[in-house]
């Protein structure tokens, strides 16, 4: 696509749109604190219907646009809603094979015109156009009667997560929780206001998008929305030769998630093997220099002018503070951002159940692989967990799973009791606290590292422990893969992985090797397998890696894993559980058995 200007809405038109869709709903007669459900794309229409019902006090309830027929049904059959927000596409292709499997829905609601009708819709389903719903509200006589205005301990958002297991889970979310998200959150960028230009493009229905979004909006900032496909000038939706979203907006915030970021640093790593040798020795001079710089305190502003900011005009050239979260970023791809970016790359951690907040690093904080200090709004501490052998006396760092006490750790799981119980405590001054499940350490002054996670960890055949997460965070930025996931099973004594390669890189190892074939034939050979393990095998070596944590057999994908694939939730992490059923034929020729 070749796209135009961005064109704005104010605060003024924003709040009015809100407003009449608010009144608007109530005519179709839906009630204070009862449930309404949006799937859709992230968008302006997004932000306007969702500030419409925290106005009216009705609950959002959140479902990712990728996730599967299955859980979408289960969502809203769940939260019993009666209406749904949602795109003519979305409809069209998600909506419409599952309207049937969800009896209580009576309203349809497309944020962008009507789509043609078609008679499959089952009986009692009414389509209505957002804008129609404005119009109703803007007629309807609201005089007399007061809006229902929500207090803090009302429901605000259900936001299922897609969560790396099993079927997702409602989180709610209190207008209380927010608000004490997003002070936290605030605190840490600095001087943000209405000069900053935000942009917009991951899954609003995911929390760390939702509250960035409303961390602007409480400081005036403005909103510019984009997606992943038109973020920049090489994204594949743009027509080579015209504007990306970044180019044409010229954002000052960002967010994104590391599989974004790790993307950025190997495509720019790309070019700059590709440039003559004195140019890429120029740049590798100037990177180092700069590296050297930074950790002493200074700024090199030369470096930034001259060679650096090509690089910055890939994200529009005015961005001063990128935030990241998700998942955790490499040391490698976070001092290629701050060093080629020159802005300060802000790693976060927190999640759905703690409203998103939980910890963010300080904008002069240079160091990597640490998520910072607690927010403003919560507490943090570890618990001792024996089985991973993890203690908060250990030396030199006092280590063990993370729990978030504060006002921003959240209600609980909607209708269900017995994990709300499992996950979240309340402590003898009425605090509640949020057992996160990973495992982290606290260094002295006062910043968070994460370690470990629960779940991630196999005990093999021999006894020893093995954290899936660390292998592969210690192969995952090598320029050869692109994604990996280890596997191991405690009936054998090895671990073994799924590796989706890099296309370029690993046609070029072929060809170093002479190996010729299409890339499925490439993929699927036994003697690429081996040359893969062996750059494998170097890199966890270096990494540090125990001999038993080191894979020994792997296996190529020819295909990406992308959420639409099931394999990986929206902020791509790895749903293992999917993984391991999609490989398994696999994984019984790697351990030659049958694998339990």
């Amino acid at each position: 696509v070749i796209l135009g200007k961005y064109t704005w809405l104010s605060y003024e038109d924003v709040y009015i749109k809100a407003v009449n869709f608010g009144n608007g709903l109530a005519v179709l007669g839906q009630q204070p604190k009862t449930n309404i459900a949006i799937f859709c794309e992230t968008r302006a229409e997004w932000m306007i219907a969702a500030q419409a019902c925290f106005m009216c006090n009705y609950q959002l309830v959140t479902l990712y646009a990728t996730l599967g027929g299955p859980a979408i049904v289960h969502g809203l059959n769940e939260t019993e809603v009666t209406t749904i927000i949602t795109s003519k596409e979305l409809m069209q292709t998600k909506l419409k094979e599952i309207v049937s499997q969800v009896p209580l829905l009576r309203h349809i609601i497309t944020v962008d015109g009507k789509p043609t009708t078609w008679a499959e819709f089952p009986k009692g389903v009414i389509v209505h156009t957002m804008a129609s719903v404005q119009a109703m509200g803007a007629k309807a006589d609201t005089g007399n009667k007061q809006p229902s205005r929500p207090v803090p301990s009302d429901i605000a958002v259900i936001m299922y997560t897609s969560g790396s297991t099993g079927i997702p889970k409602g989180v709610m979310i209190s207008h209380c929780n927010i608000i004490a998200g997003i002070t936290g959150m605030a605190e840490r960028i600095p001087n943000l206001g209405e000069k900053d230009i935000y942009i917009g493009y991951l899954p609003l229905a995911h929390v760390l998008e939702l509250s960035a979004e409303l961390v602007c909006l409480s400081h005036g900032c403005r909103i510019g929305y984009s997606s992943p496909q038109t973020l920049a000038d090489q994204s594949s939706k743009i027509k080579k030769g015209s504007k990306g979203d970044v180019t044409t907006l010229k954002p000052t915030l960002m967010a994104a998630v590391p599989e974004i970021m790790d993307r950025i640093y190997k495509n720019v790593m790309n070019k700059v093997n590709e440039m003559t040798s004195f140019q890429r020795n120029l740049f590798i001079l100037a990177y180092n220099y700069k590296m050297e710089q930074i950790s002493k305190g200074y700024t090199t502003p030369l470096c930034d002018s001259l060679i650096f900011r090509k690089v910055r005009m890939l994200l529009g050239g005015k961005i001063r503070v990128l935030l990241c979260g998700g998942a955790p970023l490499s040391a490698a791809t976070q001092r290629f951002m701050n060093i080629c970016f020159c802005c300060p790359v802000g790693q976060g951690y927190g999640l759905t159940e703690s409203a998103g907040a939980g910890t963010i690093t300080e904008v002069w904080d240079y160091t990597t692989g640490r998520v910072g200090a607690p927010l403003v709004c919560c507490e943090i501490k570890l618990m001792n967990w024996e089985e991973g052998g993890y203690y908060n006396t250990d030396k030199p760092y006092p280590r063990g799973e993370i729990l978030i006490g504060g006002q921003n750790v959240t209600v609980g799981y909607y209708k269900n009791e017995a994990r709300t119980k499992k996950d979240f405590t309340v402590d003898e001054n009425g605090q509640r606290w949020l057992h996160t499940g990973d495992i982290g350490e606290f260094h002295h002054d006062g910043c968070l590292k994460i370690i470990d996670r629960k779940k991630d960890l196999v005990k093999l055949q021999a006894g020893e422990y093995v954290s899936l997460g660390k292998v592969e965070a210690a192969l995952k930025n090598l320029p050869l893969v692109d994604n990996i996931c280890a596997y191991a099973s405690s009936f054998h004594s090895y671990v073994i992985g799924f590796v989706v390669p890099n296309q370029k890189e690993l046609a070029e190892l072929a060809r170093k090797k002479g190996f010729k074939g299409t890339w499925e034939e490439i993929c699927n050979s036994p003697e690429m397998e081996k040359e893969v393990l062996k750059v494998l095998a170097e890199a966890a070596v270096a990494a540090n890696l125990e001999k038993f944590e080191i894979p020994v057999k792997i296996r190529l994908s020819p295909d990406p894993w992308t959420p639409e694939t099931g394999l990986v939730t929206d902020a791509f992490k790895l749903k293992r559980k999917e993984l391991t059923a999609f490989y398994q034929p696999d994984i019984e020729r790697m351990y030659g058995t049958n694998v339990k």
